[in-house]
Formats: structure tokens, sequence, C-alpha cells
């Protein structure tokens, strides 16, 4: 099992990361962080990279269930979900398998809220076209 979930799809880079918003918009998550690591590379290591966007997604009911569950699952939260170009018009996102990163925390509850959300984020990726 992988730690993350992916998909090339062709497009433009910001065009793509709408596309993405829009997903997790209409499996319930909201976006509240992004960063941009292209950029940070460049200000704090004037380092060139590709454009490579992490997303935090969070679904708040299902944040509100993990954190009820187990009040220490905060530091595994928000999903990561990476928008990165590999080539010109090669778009590929990946999102965390929240069933693999919360298999360390023995806790039934949590496996519930877990499972629930792995499908959701599998739904984004899966629905990019």
């Amino acid at each position: 099992m992988n730690y993350y979930f992916n998909k090339s799809i062709k497009g433009s880079f910001d065009e793509v990361i709408g596309r993405v918003t829009e997903g997790l918009k209409t499996e319930g998550f909201g976006v509240l962080t992004e960063i941009d690591m292209k950029k940070t590379f460049k200000n704090k290591l004037d380092v060139e990279m590709r454009n490579y966007k992490i997303l935090g997604a969070c679904n708040p009911t299902f944040a509100h269930k993990a954190l009820q569950a187990e009040d220490k699952i905060g530091t595994m939260l928000p999903c990561n979900v990476i928008v990165q170009e590999l080539e010109d018009g090669v778009i590929e996102v990946a999102a965390v398998n929240p069933m693999l990163s919360m298999q360390s925390v023995e806790n039934d509850q949590l496996k519930d809220v877990a499972t629930e959300v792995t499908s959701m984020l599998e739904n984004v990726i899966k629905n990019l076209g």
C-alpha cells in the first residue's frame, strides 16, 4: 500500500490547481494552506525548482471526528495534496493516503474516519480526468 494516491494529467499548472481545488470542494474539503515550494526555495535558498505546490486540505466534519477520537491527531492534519509540473503540460497530483498515515495510531474510531477520508481523497484524484 502506497503512502499516496497519484495521477498525471495534461493541462497548465494553474488550471490543474483550480481543478484540484474544485475536486476537493466537491468532496467537502477546503484548502487551508497553500505552500509554493518553487517560490520558497527561490527566496530562501536561491535555488530554481519546477512548479510544485502543497495544498493543505481539510474536511471540517471529519477533522472534528478525528480530534474527538484522538486529541493528538492534529499533528497529522491537514491532509496534504501536491501538484507538481513534471514537464510542460504534464502535471502530477498526489494526495496522502490517510489509512496508511493513521495506521500507527491504535484507535478503532480513528480508523473508521481514515477509511472514509481515504475514499474521498481517492475520488478527488480519480475524477481529475
